[in-house]
Protein backbone atom coordinates (compact mmCIF):
# COMPACT_ATOMS: atom_id res chain seq x y z
CA UNK A 1 0.00 0.00 0.00
CA UNK A 2 2.89 2.37 0.73
CA UNK A 3 4.22 1.80 -2.79
CA UNK A 4 0.82 2.55 -4.31
CA UNK A 5 0.46 5.68 -2.20
CA UNK A 6 3.93 6.87 -3.13
CA UNK A 7 3.31 6.31 -6.84
CA UNK A 8 -0.07 8.04 -6.67
CA UNK A 9 1.27 11.08 -4.83
CA UNK A 10 4.17 11.36 -7.25
CA UNK A 11 1.92 11.08 -10.32
CA UNK A 12 -0.57 13.62 -8.98
CA UNK A 13 2.22 16.08 -8.22
CA UNK A 14 3.57 15.70 -11.75
CA UNK A 15 0.17 16.05 -13.42
CA UNK A 16 -1.09 18.96 -11.35
CA UNK A 17 2.13 20.95 -11.61
CA UNK A 18 2.92 20.34 -15.28
CA UNK A 19 5.49 23.13 -15.36
CA UNK A 20 5.25 25.26 -18.46
CA UNK A 21 2.71 22.86 -19.99
CA UNK A 22 -0.09 24.18 -17.81
CA UNK A 23 -0.66 21.17 -15.60
CA UNK A 24 -4.21 20.13 -14.81
CA UNK A 25 -5.53 23.61 -15.55
CA UNK A 26 -4.88 23.36 -19.28
CA UNK A 27 -7.71 20.87 -20.09
CA UNK A 28 -10.12 22.86 -17.89
CA UNK A 29 -9.22 26.16 -19.58
CA UNK A 30 -9.58 24.54 -22.99
CA UNK A 31 -12.96 23.10 -22.00
CA UNK A 32 -14.22 26.48 -20.81
CA UNK A 33 -12.81 28.24 -23.87
CA UNK A 34 -14.79 25.97 -26.18
CA UNK A 35 -17.93 26.63 -24.13
CA UNK A 36 -17.33 30.38 -24.38
CA UNK A 37 -16.76 30.33 -28.15
CA UNK A 38 -19.59 27.95 -29.04
CA UNK A 39 -22.41 30.53 -28.64
CA UNK A 40 -20.58 32.86 -31.04
CA UNK A 41 -20.40 30.09 -33.63
CA UNK A 42 -24.05 29.01 -33.29
CA UNK A 43 -25.54 32.47 -32.89
CA UNK A 44 -28.11 33.91 -30.47
CA UNK A 45 -30.61 31.09 -30.94
CA UNK A 46 -31.21 30.09 -27.31
CA UNK A 47 -33.29 26.94 -28.05
CA UNK A 48 -30.65 25.68 -30.47
CA UNK A 49 -27.88 26.37 -27.94
CA UNK A 50 -29.76 24.53 -25.23
CA UNK A 51 -30.48 21.59 -27.54
CA UNK A 52 -26.89 21.16 -28.77
CA UNK A 53 -24.94 22.49 -25.78
CA UNK A 54 -24.76 19.18 -23.92
CA UNK A 55 -23.28 17.37 -26.89
CA UNK A 56 -20.80 20.19 -27.37
CA UNK A 57 -19.63 19.80 -23.76
CA UNK A 58 -18.97 16.12 -24.45
CA UNK A 59 -16.91 16.93 -27.54
CA UNK A 60 -14.98 19.57 -25.58
CA UNK A 61 -14.27 17.04 -22.82
CA UNK A 62 -12.98 14.54 -25.37
CA UNK A 63 -10.67 17.10 -26.97
CA UNK A 64 -9.49 18.33 -23.57
CA UNK A 65 -8.47 14.76 -22.67
CA UNK A 66 -5.99 14.78 -25.57
CA UNK A 67 -3.97 17.74 -24.26
CA UNK A 68 -1.94 15.96 -21.52
CA UNK A 69 -1.02 12.89 -23.62
CA UNK A 70 2.60 13.88 -24.24
CA UNK A 71 3.40 14.09 -20.51
CA UNK A 72 1.66 10.95 -19.27
CA UNK A 73 4.30 8.31 -20.12
CA UNK A 74 7.08 9.64 -22.36
CA UNK A 75 8.97 11.70 -19.71
CA UNK A 76 9.22 8.68 -17.41
CA UNK A 77 10.45 6.47 -20.24
CA UNK A 78 13.12 9.00 -21.17
CA UNK A 79 14.30 9.13 -17.54
CA UNK A 80 14.40 5.32 -17.31
CA UNK A 81 11.96 5.26 -14.41
CA UNK A 82 10.08 2.23 -15.74
CA UNK A 83 13.38 0.29 -15.73
CA UNK A 84 14.03 1.34 -12.14
CA UNK A 85 10.54 0.34 -11.05
CA UNK A 86 10.93 -3.03 -12.78
CA UNK A 87 14.23 -3.62 -10.94
CA UNK A 88 12.39 -2.99 -7.67
CA UNK A 89 9.73 -5.54 -8.54
CA UNK A 90 7.02 -3.02 -9.44
CA UNK A 91 5.30 -4.20 -12.59
CA UNK A 92 4.40 -1.95 -15.50
CA UNK A 93 0.76 -2.94 -15.06
CA UNK A 94 0.72 -1.62 -11.49
CA UNK A 95 2.40 1.64 -12.50
CA UNK A 96 -0.08 2.10 -15.35
CA UNK A 97 -3.09 1.38 -13.13
CA UNK A 98 -1.95 4.05 -10.68
CA UNK A 99 -1.21 6.43 -13.57
CA UNK A 100 -4.76 6.00 -14.88
CA UNK A 101 -6.18 6.88 -11.46
CA UNK A 102 -3.92 9.92 -11.14
CA UNK A 103 -4.76 11.06 -14.67
CA UNK A 104 -8.48 10.80 -13.99
CA UNK A 105 -8.18 12.71 -10.70
CA UNK A 106 -6.25 15.46 -12.49
CA UNK A 107 -8.82 16.10 -15.21
CA UNK A 108 -12.08 14.22 -14.56
CA UNK A 109 -13.40 15.99 -11.42
CA UNK A 110 -12.09 19.41 -12.60
CA UNK A 111 -13.98 18.98 -15.88
CA UNK A 112 -17.14 18.03 -14.00
CA UNK A 113 -16.83 21.20 -11.93
CA UNK A 114 -16.11 23.27 -15.04
CA UNK A 115 -19.25 21.85 -16.67
CA UNK A 116 -21.37 23.92 -14.27
CA UNK A 117 -20.28 27.36 -15.54
CA UNK A 118 -19.97 25.95 -19.07
CA UNK A 119 -23.62 24.87 -18.95
CA UNK A 120 -24.61 28.43 -18.08
CA UNK A 121 -22.65 29.72 -21.06
CA UNK A 122 -24.58 27.51 -23.49
CA UNK A 123 -27.92 27.82 -21.69
CA UNK A 124 -28.66 24.17 -20.84
CA UNK A 125 -31.16 23.51 -18.06
CA UNK A 126 -30.76 21.68 -14.76
CA UNK A 127 -31.97 18.21 -15.84
CA UNK A 128 -29.68 18.28 -18.89
CA UNK A 129 -26.74 19.38 -16.73
CA UNK A 130 -27.47 16.45 -14.42
CA UNK A 131 -27.23 14.04 -17.35
CA UNK A 132 -24.03 15.71 -18.54
CA UNK A 133 -22.47 15.36 -15.09
CA UNK A 134 -23.53 11.72 -14.74
CA UNK A 135 -22.22 11.02 -18.23
CA UNK A 136 -18.87 12.65 -17.45
CA UNK A 137 -18.68 10.66 -14.22
CA UNK A 138 -19.23 7.46 -16.20
CA UNK A 139 -17.13 8.38 -19.23
CA UNK A 140 -14.08 10.28 -17.99
CA UNK A 141 -12.50 7.20 -16.33
CA UNK A 142 -12.59 5.54 -19.75
CA UNK A 143 -11.09 8.65 -21.35
CA UNK A 144 -8.34 8.61 -18.72
CA UNK A 145 -7.59 4.95 -19.41
CA UNK A 146 -7.54 5.55 -23.16
CA UNK A 147 -5.24 8.53 -22.69
CA UNK A 148 -2.70 6.49 -20.74
CA UNK A 149 -2.95 3.60 -23.21
CA UNK A 150 -2.41 5.82 -26.25
CA UNK A 151 0.39 7.69 -24.47
CA UNK A 152 2.12 4.35 -23.75
CA UNK A 153 1.90 3.26 -27.37
CA UNK A 154 2.92 6.67 -28.74
CA UNK A 155 5.90 6.94 -26.38
CA UNK A 156 7.40 3.77 -27.85
CA UNK A 157 7.00 4.88 -31.48
CA UNK A 158 9.08 7.37 -33.40
CA UNK A 159 6.92 10.39 -34.03
CA UNK A 160 4.18 8.77 -31.95
CA UNK A 161 3.23 12.01 -30.18
CA UNK A 162 1.75 13.34 -33.41
CA UNK A 163 -0.40 10.22 -33.71
CA UNK A 164 -1.72 10.27 -30.14
CA UNK A 165 -4.81 12.33 -30.81
CA UNK A 166 -5.56 10.48 -34.03
CA UNK A 167 -5.47 7.18 -32.16
CA UNK A 168 -7.52 8.34 -29.18
CA UNK A 169 -10.45 9.93 -30.98
CA UNK A 170 -11.69 6.79 -32.82
CA UNK A 171 -11.42 4.67 -29.67
CA UNK A 172 -13.30 7.32 -27.67
CA UNK A 173 -16.23 7.43 -30.10
CA UNK A 174 -18.28 4.81 -28.15
CA UNK A 175 -17.97 6.91 -24.99
CA UNK A 176 -19.03 10.00 -26.89
CA UNK A 177 -21.93 8.25 -28.62
CA UNK A 178 -23.39 6.72 -25.46
CA UNK A 179 -22.63 9.70 -23.21
CA UNK A 180 -24.01 12.34 -25.55
CA UNK A 181 -26.75 9.96 -26.72
CA UNK A 182 -28.19 9.85 -23.20
CA UNK A 183 -28.93 13.57 -23.56
CA UNK A 184 -31.09 12.95 -26.63
CA UNK A 185 -33.06 10.07 -25.12
CA UNK A 186 -33.23 11.44 -21.59
CA UNK A 187 -32.83 7.88 -20.32
CA UNK A 188 -30.26 5.99 -18.29
CA UNK A 189 -29.47 3.30 -20.86
CA UNK A 190 -26.87 5.49 -22.57
CA UNK A 191 -25.21 6.25 -19.24
CA UNK A 192 -25.08 2.56 -18.37
CA UNK A 193 -23.49 1.71 -21.72
CA UNK A 194 -21.03 4.58 -21.34
CA UNK A 195 -20.04 3.24 -17.93
CA UNK A 196 -19.70 -0.28 -19.33
CA UNK A 197 -17.34 0.91 -22.09
CA UNK A 198 -15.32 2.79 -19.46
CA UNK A 199 -14.98 -0.36 -17.37
CA UNK A 200 -13.75 -2.32 -20.39
CA UNK A 201 -11.09 0.31 -21.11
CA UNK A 202 -10.09 0.43 -17.44
CA UNK A 203 -9.68 -3.36 -17.35
CA UNK A 204 -7.67 -3.60 -20.57
CA UNK A 205 -5.40 -0.58 -20.29
CA UNK A 206 -2.91 -1.75 -17.62
CA UNK A 207 -2.15 -4.96 -19.52
CA UNK A 208 -2.07 -3.45 -23.02
CA UNK A 209 -0.05 -0.39 -21.96
CA UNK A 210 2.34 -2.51 -19.89
CA UNK A 211 2.94 -4.80 -22.88
CA UNK A 212 3.56 -1.78 -25.12
CA UNK A 213 6.14 -0.35 -22.72
CA UNK A 214 7.96 -3.68 -22.41
CA UNK A 215 7.96 -4.12 -26.19
CA UNK A 216 9.36 -0.63 -26.69
CA UNK A 217 12.04 -1.18 -24.08
CA UNK A 218 13.07 -4.47 -25.61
Amino acid sequence: MSTLGTLLRRDLAQLFSGGRRGGAMLPVLFFLSVAMLYPFAVGPDAPLLAKTGGGMLWVAALLAAILPLDRLIEPDLELGLFDQWAMRGISEELVIAVRVLAHWLSFGPPLMLAAVPASALVGIDGPTLRLVELGLLAGTPGLAALGVLIASIAATLRGGAALGGMLLIPLAVPLLVFGAGSLATGGEAGLALCGAVSLVYLALTPFAAGAAIRAGRG
